[in-house]
């Protein structure tokens, strides 16, 4: 009997204990809920970042800080400022030059500001009328473009000359230590297959790796001529250089078929006497009974030039 009165006793205290603890809670939150439903004047930090930075300009510092603003609100509203700290972009192609620094009045964009973070401007006000931004003047440079297109032609058609980009050159501004190094730019990778006709289009340049550098211009234009082109050949004598005086050689074949790739239109205009292939005797060594022909000169639009027969035999008499 005395242990079931004492476990009475006991569920008793521990009932109570809960029921104060809630009270105690909802009283607090209450009491919460009162204090943040109130009005309070508060200085809060709205970190802030920057877009548009001038082309010609590097700016000493990615992030400035944070900008101040005396504000009149619900605690609540406060707190959440505080709390989860909207960021403002001050964009800095509204900003003035002055005295080597860029000046960004808070007031002459107010409402700008206001859209990108829940204040009450009516309620509110800057610390600070502007923020002036240390700056460096970038060093600027005509930088050539290279093409990285790789083209593959449809059979029978092929190109004269290079794929041309337009323009060429980037104006390129960025850090003096930087530029001074930099030579020359590649556009992205580019391939295009079975062409057939004329190409042309439009593709970036590669600024991987280059984000401390602007660029004036970040396309390019390529271009490029396709025509049709068609093989053909030409019989050609095998002259032999350095012979010695004395020496007399005989040589087999004494004429090579020169096979070439030209462009239709000018198909004409090759002749077997375009064309030059010589051995060297200075090549021979002992033991040796055949020399390598190689092509010593063709026409300059002709292409995939290859030989029937590079190796000539010959016999020497002394």
């Amino acid at each position: 009997m005395f242990k079931n009165i004492r476990f009475k006793r006991i569920s008793i205290k521990k009932s109570s204990l809960k029921s104060f603890g809630f009270f105690l809670l909802f009283s607090s939150f209450i009491w919460f809920f009162v204090q943040i439903s109130k009005e309070y004047t508060q200085v809060i930090d709205i970190p802030v970042s920057y877009v548009n930075v001038p082309i010609d300009k590097s700016i000493s510092k990615e992030r400035p800080g944070n900008l101040q603003m005396r504000i009149q609100d619900k605690g609540f509203a406060i707190w959440y400022y505080q709390i989860f700290r909207p960021e403002v972009k001050l964009d800095l192609s509204k900003a003035s030059e002055k005295d080597g620094e860029l000046v960004y009045n808070f007031e002459a964009n107010r409402e700008v500001l206001e859209e990108q973070v829940n204040i009450n401007f009516e309620k509110a006000r800057f610390i600070q009328e502007s923020l002036a931004i240390e700056f460096q003047p970038k060093k600027n440079k005509w930088v050539k473009v290279t093409p990285s297109i790789d083209l593959g032609y449809a059979v029978g058609y092929s190109a004269s000359e290079p794929v041309s980009l337009q323009p060429d050159s980037v104006q390129v501004s960025g850090p003096e230590d930087i530029i001074d190094t930099l030579q020359n730019l590649n556009t992205v990778y580019l391939k295009i297959n079975d062409i057939n006709t004329n190409v042309s289009g439009r593709v970036k340049i590669d600024t991987s790796n280059l984000g401390m550098l602007s660029f004036y211009n970040n396309e390019v234009t390529y271009s490029q001529e396709v025509e049709k082109f068609t093989e053909g050949s030409v019989k050609v004598p095998v002259e032999i250089l350095n012979l010695p005086e004395d020496t007399n050689i005989s040589i087999f074949p004494k004429e090579v078929l020169v096979y070439f790739q030209v462009n239709l239109k000018q198909y004409e205009m090759v002749k077997a006497d375009n064309f030059r292939v010589v051995c060297d005797f200075n090549d021979i060594d002992d033991g040796d009974d055949f020399i390598i022909a190689s092509i010593a000169e063709s026409p300059s639009f002709v292409r995939n030039l290859r030989l029937n027969e590079r190796k000539i035999q010959f016999v020497i008499k002394r």
